[in-house]
């Protein structure tokens, strides 16, 4: 047995000196392409008019991107305003540094809670007067003032006053000490359907409203209504702010928007191969022998499975990417591997780079490619891969990159 000490000197020598990002990428990763993420800030910005502002949505941990490293490089890339989900996200991008506005898109209802957006300088949503109320009150208590966004319910069914009570809405809040009117917006629940019926009712909806308040001489400082959908549809929903979320990071929507702005995928999910081995006819592969061999066949053994976010329901189903081939997927995903069809890739080694999602020379798969399997959307794979997967900054966007060989120029993020 080694000893404490020996094992730390073990530890501290100099040829057990391992390179971080060497050592992190052993097993599976996920890589963050900085440069893409810039680009696509800028395409989206060149949409915009100049009075209009991008607020960078980076709830859910920047779609599972990374909230730290993808607000720096979208406020950096033109972004002004930063959007959240919780409270948690707003106190973890102010315990980095960030000193942009960050909107909080949930509701707040307890006095902890907006002490701490006090401390933390948030700004919260206010979705009904009974939320006013409390948060005037808390306010009161602590001496301190506000600003608010007041949300509208135009047809989306969630957060929100309904928008024929907007000027009853708007009127309180304005009565009430301590609070200040930042802005007023509502959110689209089908601005991605090429249908556009209920958008445009929603549209006008929020239109009458805000007439609404300017007939009683009510002028809001900001109005935003538009998500990334329809800040790729229509210039005329864009206002004083758009709230982009899924383009900031390279997907579309919708396949009928591809044709509005040039995207680039942000992330890509890699793993390596920890084993291969040659199997019979009639061999059963993974728990339940869901897949048996019909022939002599290589199989490669990877290091990610559903705990890392790679859907079991994807078994039998999808394909990667190993030297910018397509190769299938076979037998049950597990826990924390997957195995591969490899017959046809000669000379394969242990330890060779294979492309979950992502781009390796002219093949692509994409979180598309596996929404659409699943009958699902790609918010929800992007947003399932899980943090013992490594995030890994890539510095600069290489359109022909090939994974079969690691970047030297990357930063790890967790």
């Amino acid at each position: 047995m080694l000893s404490q000490e020996s094992t730390s000197n073990r530890i501290t020598r100099s040829r057990y000196d391992y390179h971080l990002s060497e050592v992190i990428r052993q097993r599976a990763w996920v890589e963050i392409d900085l440069g893409a993420l810039t680009h696509n800030i800028k395409q989206i910005k060149g949409l915009l008019s100049p009075k209009t502002g991008l607020m960078a949505v980076v709830k859910a941990d920047a779609y599972g991107h990374g909230a730290i490293k993808v607000a720096q490089t979208a406020l950096k890339a033109g972004a002004s305003w930063l959007a959240i989900a919780t409270l948690g996200e707003g106190i973890e991008l102010r315990e980095a540094g960030i000193t942009a506005p960050i909107l909080i898109l949930g509701a707040i209802n307890t006095p902890q809670e907006i002490e701490a957006i006090v401390h933390w300088q948030l700004q919260p949503t206010l979705c009904n007067p009974q939320q006013a109320l409390i948060f005037s009150e808390t306010l009161s208590e602590l001496g301190e003032n506000l600003s608010v966004h007041l949300k509208l319910d135009t047809g989306m069914s969630r957060l929100g006053t309904p928008w024929e009570q907007a000027t009853e809405f708007v009127k309180l809040v304005q009565q009430l000490p301590h609070l200040n009117i930042a802005s007023i917006y509502s959110h689209f629940a089908t601005a991605d359907d090429p249908d556009p019926t209920i958008m445009r009712l929603q549209h006008q909806r929020f239109e009458t409203a805000i007439a609404n308040l300017k007939t009683q001489g009510i002028q809001p400082p900001y109005l935003h209504l538009a998500n990334s959908a329809a800040t790729l549809t229509d210039p005329s929903l864009h206002y004083d702010l758009v709230r982009v979320g899924l383009a900031i990071y390279g997907l579309y929507p919708s396949p009928h928007l591809r044709s509005e702005v040039s995207l680039k995928s942000v992330l890509q999910v890699k793993t390596k191969i920890t084993q291969i081995k040659t199997i019979p006819p009639g061999t059963g592969v993974s728990y339940g022998h869901k897949f048996i061999s019909d022939n002599l066949m290589k199989i490669a053994v990877v290091g990610i499975g559903y705990a890392d976010g790679v859907p079991r329901n994807l078994s039998n189903r999808m394909e990667v990417l190993i030297r910018g081939q397509r190769v299938r997927q076979i037998g049950a995903i597990t826990m924390d591997q997957l195995m591969l069809d490899v017959t046809n890739i000669r000379h394969l080694q242990v330890g060779e780079v294979v492309t979950i999602i992502g781009k390796d020379g002219t093949e692509e798969i994409t979180a598309d490619d596996w929404a659409n399997n699943l009958g699902t959307i790609s918010w929800e794979i992007l947003c399932g891969f899980k943090h013992r997967l490594p995030r890994v900054s890539v510095h600069s966007f290489k359109p022909n990159y090939n994974s079969s060989h690691l970047d030297p120029i990357l930063t790890i993020d967790n």
